[in-house]
């Protein structure tokens, strides 16, 4: 018996009849040799965390446009707090941690630079629109390595679904969907609150009351809500109060944060720049990288930019605005 196999074994003994088991996999796009070592789930956590689109993540957005602070949040570090968030609920609700940390860290690899203000752009400049969710599954079903990862199918359906009112196939598919709510809500408070946007006593007592004072005890709230809530249940849940103070502490960043008027101004700048790209390689699409190149022959030139711009940090993106349209200024002699 293999490694593989026993750990196999191990899940179904342990695992909730919720879980999803390894073995159990709906499998994959296109047949590969099992590995002795891991399981299904466990390789596909591997792929991802080895693939350039994820390590791109430390160079985009969260919320706070191209941070010069060490400690703001990143897309990197937002996706490896939902995964941390995602496996506590996942072990302590005896399921598959493994397929539930693959989610997690594949959720956002095909977000756009700037975060959701580049997504907001790209969703205006391309006529069939745009959502992070669904480049995300493109980044790991085409465009990774030419060919994409070639992930299970319990993986992908967590990636395309981890937002919006779609809803995932596996209980480990929810851990990630509860998972990316409860790590934006409370490290953008503690980014606002860094970046002077908040401060503390401007936080919304009667919601603190509940869900608790400090980053930690919130989260520690959601989470113990969670599980005690969900126990033996076909679904994720939280209890009606928790929910609901939840909910209007995500409202209330909207309104403070995410939608205030200090950001209308740099968003204006990043739509400028994500305009600007988009229309010049319309125009040049033979100006983009070889494989992008190849993607407007095969699926068209709408598809290939937007593709291309999806994959672009912030820092990168503004380099290449910088580089094809301002000046260069030469020494004077």
């Amino acid at each position: 018996m293999t490694i593989r196999e026993e750990l196999e074994q191990r899940e179904r003994t342990f695992l909730s009849p919720f879980a999803v088991c390894s073995a159990d996999t709906k499998g994959r796009e296109r047949p590969m040799e099992d590995c002795p070592l891991r399981t299904a789930f466990q390789r596909d956590r591997d792929r991802i965390l080895h693939c350039k689109s994820f390590r791109r993540l430390k160079f985009k957005t969260q919320v706070f446009i191209a941070p010069e602070g060490d400690h703001y949040r990143t897309r990197l570090t937002h996706t490896l707090e939902v995964s941390q968030v995602a496996r506590t609920l996942a072990r302590a609700l005896r399921l598959n941690e493994d397929l539930a940390e693959a989610i997690a860290l594949g959720h956002d690899l095909g977000h756009t630079p700037f975060g959701h203000s580049g997504e907001r752009s790209l969703n205006r400049l391309n006529q069939n629109g745009f959502r992070h969710n669904e480049q995300s599954l493109r980044v790991v079903e085409v465009l990774e390595n030419g060919e994409g990862l070639n992930l299970t199918w319990e993986v992908r359906d967590g990636i395309l679904k981890h937002s919006g009112s779609l809803k995932p196939a596996t209980l480990e598919g929810e851990c990630v969907a509860r998972a990316d709510r409860i790590a934006y809500i409370n490290h953008d408070i503690d980014d606002a609150i860094r970046a002077g946007v908040l401060r503390e006593f401007e936080l919304p007592q009667d919601l603190l009351r509940v869900l608790g004072e400090t980053h930690g005890q919130r989260i520690n709230t959601m989470i113990a809500d969670i599980v005690r809530e969900s126990q033996g249940k076909e679904h994720l849940r939280m209890s009606d109060p928790i929910q609901s103070a939840s909910d209007e502490m995500r409202a209330f960043l909207f309104q403070h944060v995410y939608m205030d008027r200090w950001r209308k101004e740099e968003e204006q700048r990043c739509d400028h720049v994500m305009e600007a790209l988009f229309e010049y390689y319309m125009e040049h699409p033979g100006k983009m990288p070889l494989e992008y190149v190849e993607i407007s022959y095969r699926d068209g030139t709408e598809r290939a930019v937007t593709d291309y711009l999806a994959c672009m940090t912030d820092r990168f993106a503004l380099r290449t605005y910088q580089q094809i349209f301002v000046p260069v200024s030469f020494p004077v002699i």
